[in-house]
């Protein structure tokens, strides 16, 4: 065991925001626990500070496991961190109720139990819960029906929660990321063509095109934004903040489009992202 003087928990640590994550609070002396889900994914983030945890937050032996890890140790958990989340994109239409479960299974309510159980060493400590949202829990674009729901249930359940224990002296914050170069993206993309190909024939002549613009422009902007190590840093500085914001953007795209959605009305909003959306839709077949 180290000496570092405090833990803290990020979940979905085996690649990506959340491994940059554990990497960077660890460089800043805490003792991190790093959720991953494969003994492999743990071999290779662990390194000094980082110790990896088998971890999937929608299995309630592992979070109770954990739970048990962190009130066992006698550093105090100053920070949770709900990373893990997964990405499904498609028409509301056509996604089929399975998968709509399973987003909002890891991308709420898995968080909604690890805060529940690592609660009580967060009151003790007066520490404070991340929550990782999104650019879509404030926007929801066409096909993020699912996983926009579930961050726009997040952000709900976050000020829900703030409002509970800010008198206890526990901080909640929400960072809100929008392109930022991980597999996520490219991973969204491959589940999303996955489920067109499954449309009906009439549904893919009313969204064949949508969700083909909608993959290109993920990729386009998961290339133009922000390296993990970069979005790392901003969450390090929620975590470790003397008296940190309630919320935080990731990204000159986050804070464009979620400022844009505060002043304009939903049809101009509707119009913005249409003209955006138009560009990415494939070319007609030439004649």
């Amino acid at each position: 065991m180290t000496t570092s003087p405090k833990l803290a928990v990020v979940t979905g640590a085996s690649t990506g925001l959340g491994a940059a994550t554990a990497h960077e609070l660890a460089r800043q002396g805490f003792h991190v626990l790093a959720g991953v889900r494969r003994d492999i994914d743990g071999d290779a983030i662990r390194t000094a500070g980082v110790e990896p945890v088998i971890l999937d937050i929608t299995e309630p032996d592992q979070v109770a496991a954990l739970a048990t890890r962190v009130a066992a140790d006698r550093r105090p958990l100053h920070a949770l961190i709900n990373n893990a989340g997964i990405q499904v994109n498609g028409p509301v239409e056509s996604l089929p109720l399975p998968e709509w479960r399973r987003v909002f299974e890891v991308n709420l309510f898995g968080h909604i139990a690890m805060t529940q159980a690592l609660l009580p060493a967060l009151l003790r400590s007066k520490g404070r819960v991340l929550n990782i949202s999104s650019i879509g829990g404030k926007v929801a674009m066409p096909t993020y029906g699912a996983y926009a729901g579930a961050k726009f249930a997040l952000e709900a359940v976050s000020d829900a929660l703030r409002r509970e224990v800010a008198p206890l002296g526990v901080h909640v914050i929400v960072i809100e990321p929008g392109g930022v170069r991980t597999e996520i993206a490219h991973r969204g993309v491959a589940t999303a063509n996955h489920l067109a190909a499954q449309m009906t024939p009439e549904q893919e002549g009313r969204y064949g095109g949508l969700v083909h613009a909608i993959n290109t422009l993920m990729e386009t902007g998961t290339a133009s934004g922000l390296t993990a190590d970069a979005a790392a840093r901003i969450i390090a500085k929620a975590v470790t903040a003397r008296r940190p914001r309630t919320r935080y953007t990731v990204g000159r795209d986050a804070a464009m489009l979620i400022g844009l959605s505060r002043f304009l009305p939903d049809r101009t909003l509707d119009r913005v992202s249409a003209a955006n959306l138009r560009r990415h839709y494939p070319k007609p077949a030439a004649a």
